[in-house]
């Protein structure tokens, strides 16, 4: 009974998601009037985010995908295999592994926590895990925008991409220690000065969560994200290493050019836990941001926190708040969510503020910038639309950025 309520109440919402009729709450109140929003919003441009999806095959992905809700419905391209070996197509219902749009779930939860008065985000880290971080001014809020000075540790971990992954593929470790890694190095900065990106942050976010709930990670994201939402395709499974049921298989390229790809699908994501071992699809990706963005998930002022934001460089084009990425596109429209990267997929996942437009696309392949880069030109199609005809030269149209995709793991191609 509870699992076929749960089901009908998932489809309900997916269906009333994509309508774009979900009440916004509070402060974040969506457009009062649909149809003055249709007049202003740009129809996608499904051909050039198929152009997107193949300029990422051209650049190594065995395949491609990309699912886009709007106000008029629902639009989805496939592109490639998602299996090198069977052949299989790619198929938009295939789960694959998110990376680190997972650091969004983490900051979902702990930004939840803060809610209900269990932390504070600018308290010392220390005041929750006594001793664990060598400066006291280390905050809270420090971790979730990656403003802490903590060394990432998969800099090394990764620095020979094939076989640093070769070798933590079926390993198991502890948070204290991936910490411990980063702490053998010197901290990139000053507490709060500048954003430099770290998986190390979002390890400790897992600390925290586990600290002040008693429970798993995994049992945290399924009891206040996955269930509330009917996320039917997402889990968090570290660290059992394999994926089930329709799911697309992942290609690492090694660091060497014209060297085989390498199939790493299955391994435990132990090297990044809370930081990145989600697996999801985009149907549940979508949901997901969806939600986040019209209230569903957090009180007006923690969304609001959460999307309070600060330049990564100095495109001011490109912006993070709270485990939330911004991107400011070339129309003018402001997309939240994030990227991820794992070994062997590729993944955005986006919406507008108003949650009433999402995109999540994905390409299985890793560690070869330029196919991530050919990638994220799927949110210039999808949410500016076709360009004017005066501009449709081939990069204008198929909407690939002209900077290269933010990294968020160590990549050495």
């Amino acid at each position: 009974m509870y699992n076929r309520r749960r089901l009908a109440v998932g489809v309900t919402l997916i269906a009333a998601l994509a309508a774009g009729v979900l009440p916004a709450t509070g402060a974040h109140a969506a457009p009062a009037a649909p149809g003055a929003a249709r007049e202003t919003t740009p129809a996608p441009d499904m051909e050039g985010v198929s152009a997107a999806l193949k300029a990422a095959m051209a650049q190594g992905a065995p395949g491609a995908m990309a699912r886009f809700i709007g106000p008029d419905g629902i639009e989805t391209r496939t592109l490639g295999v998602r299996d090198r070996e069977s052949g299989a197509a790619m198929d938009i219902r295939a789960r694959f592994r998110i990376g680190s749009v997972s650091k969004t779930f983490s900051s979902v939860v702990l930004l939840q926590l803060v809610q209900e008065g269990k932390l504070e985000l600018d308290a010392p880290v220390n005041r929750y895990l006594p001793g664990l971080l060598p400066d006291d001014r280390i905050t809270v809020r420090h971790l979730l925008t990656h403003r802490s000075g903590l060394w990432d540790y998969t800099n090394a971990m990764f620095e020979h991409t094939v076989p640093g992954f070769e070798a933590v593929r079926n390993r198991v470790f502890s948070h204290q220690e991936l910490v411990d890694l980063s702490l053998k190095e010197p901290r990139t900065t000053e507490p709060g000065v500048s954003y430099q990106y770290s998986n190390t942050n979002f390890v400790v976010v897992g600390m925290l969560v586990e600290k002040l709930t008693g429970k798993p990670v995994a049992a945290e994201y399924q009891r206040r994200i996955i269930e509330p939402l009917g996320l039917r395709n997402t889990s968090y499974v570290h660290p059992d290493v394999q994926i089930t049921g329709l799911h697309v298989r992942g290609y690492l390229h090694p660091d060497e050019a014209g060297g085989p790809l390498v199939d790493s699908t299955e391994q435990t994501v132990s090297w990044a836990q809370s930081a990145g071992a989600v697996i999801s699809n985009p149907t549940d990706l979508n949901l997901f941001v969806i939600a986040l963005m019209r209230g569903k998930l957090l009180s007006p002022e923690m969304l609001e926190a959460m999307t309070t934001v600060t330049p990564t460089d100095t495109t001011n084009t490109r912006f993070y708040g709270l485990g939330l990425r911004r991107y400011d596109l070339s129309c003018g429209t402001q997309v939240y969510g994030h990227t991820g990267t794992v070994q062997g997929y590729y993944t955005y996942a986006f919406a507008t503020r108003d949650g009433r437009r999402s995109l999540s696309a994905m390409a299985n392949t890793s560690n070869k910038g330029s196919a991530n880069t050919a990638l994220g030109g799927t949110l210039e199609a999808a949410f500016c639309g076709k360009k004017p005809a005066a501009v449709t030269s081939s990069s204008a149209r198929t909407g690939t950025p002209v900077l290269p995709a933010e990294s968020d793991l160590a990549e050495n191609r």
